[in-house]
């Protein structure tokens, strides 16, 4: 290679290049950026607009009448050059690849083409953070993804301000969706971009002050740094500090901040900011199957061992740490279910995968499951087939890849870890923490690993030196195992780098219930106290919900605390025995006036029986008990039956509770039947009903789509012909004022002889104004002596022979009259010219010569 080619090659991957996207309204936005932009700012600029497929684009000998830039067309193969613009042709799709043009023929249909997020997404592959978009006026939604994938390489992303805006759907998708960095008019556009140019090409001037980029986190980052664990409850930082500077610069440069005090000086008062910064420092690089070596040997040789390790649980359960939108979590899944697709053996085993991020963004993107047309380039076509379904615009993971993954928000540095894991897959993430961050969460790692488990990193990271917990499975893959970890003193738990569990998630101690001691003096208080505490019976008193409010007595041979957080509701409390019985009475207790009395029941305590009467009273009076029930414990030595007890007696032995239950579950069980058919009923009518919906809807989203496409393209359209509509006013008002300055009158008639136009001096020879365009050659007076006029121009029309006389008129003048065939530029003879060029001076002149030539006559 010539190092000529060599250097011109080099010269083209140094252009920055700037998307411009637009559609309705977007040729009048267009003009108003492009008359702002300077013509040496040393960008390309590669325009796409939505075209009429049919028609011929006048759109760059229109963007050429505003702007020195050259203006031209795209072509195939087309080298991209510094300070010029490319415009998209009709009918095709526009991407760049190493400095190059491609174009391509849309494979949708008229209506459902996204021109400008395939331009966006070629751009945010090809230059990464470099990249440069904007979106202009337009109808629909064009351009809101291909933003997004910019915002995820950590590109420029600038969008017309929406108040400014004849259509401001376009603009507004992309805001909506969070990838709008600058957001202004197209006049201010330009200068916004070369603001953002000038302030990245000082930060990386050699004399620039590298306090600020030094490895130390300096006072103005620890600000900032601050500023974002107020607002957002997470601490950066661990972070590394070169990373940390790279995304806060980028923000710094959208706002012409200078310095790193000044910014973060600037964050207190525009908490706005500080959510942005936030997303900025969330940004994550992801894509399906990234690094196929890793996922082939995950699929040949990883999986299957996993699986033979618990061959008997049948259960995986992995953990994807910054999943970001969930790509990575998606290839497992693809994986595991190829797998056991491939091994007839592994049949019946699932994967419970739980991918976890730090952004919101991320998690809600990941879980709608829907991802570019452009993942076709690392998804094979049978993996697409299988495993998403395709709509107009993106790819949707099916359902039963979706229910594989649990998508949560999860700091992993904050918050408490998932466990009993059989893989990790944290890859690029440890590459952003400090080494005493990386040191705490790989012991944590090991903590929620089992036995034998496998840790997965990127390709720039390794496990340091934590040899004793993971041993290298495949070091250039990044793939380690899990080893038993040996107790050493001095090295804590990584448990133990938790917070502890709140206050209110604890188990608050009961205190002991102390009898009070009796006044000595007081002997009737001192008896009835100890009468209630040996003789009197055990019992509750219940609120509406079933907590217990009282306890009398000893009741610990009938109650129990449940385990867990406190809980005094009495079915929790209640032993084995008493439960049933107790909750059906209490259920009849309020409708009874008199006392239930339930007799023989058995309890066990520590593996004894007894047997007790319970008395189960609705309370009435006084009012500080209304609403409340009283249960009255009462230990009996044997079986004890008194029909004749003045209290009502209600059959709870076992078998009779076991019959009622018995009953009631069997008349659960038919009217759960029957309400099972009519709902399934009711469900396949439903079903058909949205199946025909769904196929009206899908019509007329179809037909929607189709004609906001076209009612764009027609916009545009009307926009050209406008402009054009104008040019030939002004073309018109040319002629009018040349036609008008030149010393011959000229007269316009139609085919039948009627006035088409005039100039002002014909009006002074033939009686014309405004009202007479339109009226027959006969209709109308002059001062020339020519009463053959209509029949001279007749002749001229119909021969196409010239005919030229002079005619005088009734005020002295003669006149040069001329008749013309008047033939258009397709060559068609539509009517004819009368010009009249005034001889009056000329004639003047030939009658004094002939006067002076006359001979004088002499007399005899």
């Amino acid at each position: 290679m010539s190092s000529h080619t060599i250097s011109k090659t080099s010269e083209t991957k140094a252009i920055r290049i700037v998307g411009i996207g637009a559609s309705a309204g977007g040729l009048e936005a267009l003009n108003q950026f492009l008359a702002q932009t300077p013509a040496d700012t040393g960008l390309a600029w590669i325009v796409v607009q939505h075209l009429d497929p049919t028609k011929k684009a006048l759109l760059p000998e229109l963007l050429q009448k505003v702007t020195a830039i050259p203006v031209q067309q795209a072509s195939q193969g087309m080298l991209i050059k510094a300070n010029h613009i490319y415009v998209i042709p009709p009918n095709t799709e526009l991407t760049v690849a190493k400095g190059v043009l491609h174009l391509a023929k849309p494979e949708e249909p008229r209506g459902m083409r996204l021109p400008i997020n395939i331009l966006f997404s070629s751009l945010a592959s090809a230059l990464g953070d470099k990249a440069i978009t904007v979106v202009l006026s337009g109808m629909g939604s064009d351009g809101t993804m291909g933003a997004q994938a910019i915002k995820a390489v950590g590109g420029l992303s600038l969008v017309q301000q929406p108040a400014s805006a004849q259509f401001d759907s376009m603009p507004l998708s992309v805001i909506a969706a969070g990838s709008a960095d600058i957001i202004a008019t197209p006049a201010e556009l330009p200068g916004r971009i070369l603001e953002v140019m000038a302030h990245k090409s000082e930060k990386h001037q050699p004399h620039t002050d590298t306090t600020t980029l030094s490895d130390k986190p300096s006072d103005a980052l620890q600000q900032v740094i601050m500023q974002l664990q107020r607002h957002t409850r997470h601490d950066f930082s661990s972070y590394k500090t070169s990373t940390l500077l790279r995304r806060i610069e980028r923000r710094m440069a959208i706002h012409s901040i200078g310095s790193l005090q000044d910014y973060a000086t600037f964050l207190p008062d525009n908490t706005q900011e500080i959510d942005l910064l936030f997303k900025e420092l969330l940004i994550g690089v992801t894509s399906f199957f990234r690094e196929p070596a890793v996922w082939q040997h995950l699929s040949e040789i990883v999986l299957p061992e996993l699986i033979q390790q618990r061959i008997d649980s049948k259960t995986l359960r992995a953990w994807c740490i910054g999943c970001s939108t969930g790509e990575e979590a998606c290839t497992l899944a693809i994986t595991f279910c190829e797998v056991v697709e491939q091994n007839s053996e592994f049949k019946g085993f699932s994967l419970q995968i739980f991918a976890s991020d730090l952004s919101p963004d991320a998690i809600a993107s990941a879980r709608r499951g829907q991802y570019p047309l452009s993942i076709a380039d690392h998804v094979s076509a049978g993996r697409l087939d299988r495993f998403f379904v395709r709509h107009d615009h993106c790819y949707q993971i099916k359902q039963s890849l979706r229910d594989m993954i649990l998508y949560a928000q999860h700091d992993v540095i904050l918050d408490a870890p998932f466990t009993r894991l059989d893989l990790i897959v944290c890859r690029n993430l440890l590459i952003y923490f400090d080494t005493m961050l990386q040191r705490r969460l790989l012991p944590l790692f090991h903590y929620s690993l089992r036995e034998k488990g496998i840790l997965l990193l990127g390709s720039s990271e390794t496990t340091g030196r934590f040899h004793d917990l993971f041993v290298p499975v495949q070091a250039k893959l990044r793939l380690y195992q899990r080893q038993p970890r040996l107790t050493q003193a001095g090295r804590q738990l990584p448990v133990q780098s938790f917070p502890p569990l709140s206050t209110l998630a604890r188990e608050l101690p009961v205190p002991t219930d102390k009898p009070s001691v009796p006044h000595p003096d007081n002997l009737q208080q001192a008896a009835d106290q100890l009468l209630l505490q040996v003789y009197s019976p055990a019992a509750v008193v219940l609120n509406n919900g079933g907590d217990i409010v009282y306890i009398s007595g000893r009741t610990g041979k009938y109650l129990e605390p449940a385990a867990g957080k406190a809980n005094w509701n009495f079915h929790a409390m209640a032993r084995e025995g008493l439960r049933a019985p107790l909750a059906t009475a209490l259920k009849q207790a309020s409708q009874h006036s008199s006392p239930l009395q339930l007799r023989g029941l058995t309890v066990s305590v520590q593996d004894t029986t007894q047997r007790v009467d319970v008395t189960v009273q609705a309370l009435r009076e006084p009012s500080a008990l209304q609403g409340m029930t009283m249960i009255v414990f009462r230990d009996v030595a044997g079986e004890v039956t008194d029909p004749q007890d003045p209290v009502s007696s209600v059959d709870f032995s076992l078998a009779a509770v076991q019959q009622q239950y018995l009953d009631e579950i069997q008349l659960l069980r038919e009217e759960t039947q029957a309400s099972k058919e009519e709902l399934q009923s009711s469900n396949e009518e439903l079903q058909s009903t949205n199946e025909e919906l769904q196929s009206t809807n899908e019509e007329l989203t179809t037909s929607k789509e189709e004609m906001q496409s076209m009612n764009e393209e027609l916009q545009t359209i009307n926009t050209e012909l406008q402009t054009k509509l104008d040019d030939l006013a002004l073309a018109q008002s040319d002629l009018q004022n040349t036609l008008n300055s030149i010393e011959i009158a000229v007269l316009f008639l139609d085919q039948q002889l009627n006035v088409r136009r005039y100039t002002d001096r014909a009006a002074k020879i033939i009686n014309l104004r405004e009202s007479d365009l339109g009226r027959p050659l006969t209709d109308l007076t002059s001062s020339l002596l020519y009463p053959t006029l209509h029949q001279d121009a007749q002749d001229t029309l119909r021969t196409l022979v010239f005919s030229e006389k002079q005619i005088p008129t009734s005020d002295e003048r003669w006149f040069t009259v001329r008749i013309m065939p008047y033939r258009r530029l397709d060559n068609v003879i539509d009517g004819v010219v009368i010009t009249l060029v005034d001889i009056s001076t000329t004639k003047k002149l030939e009658a004094a010569l002939r006067e002076q030539s006359t001979p004088t006559v002499v007399g005899p």
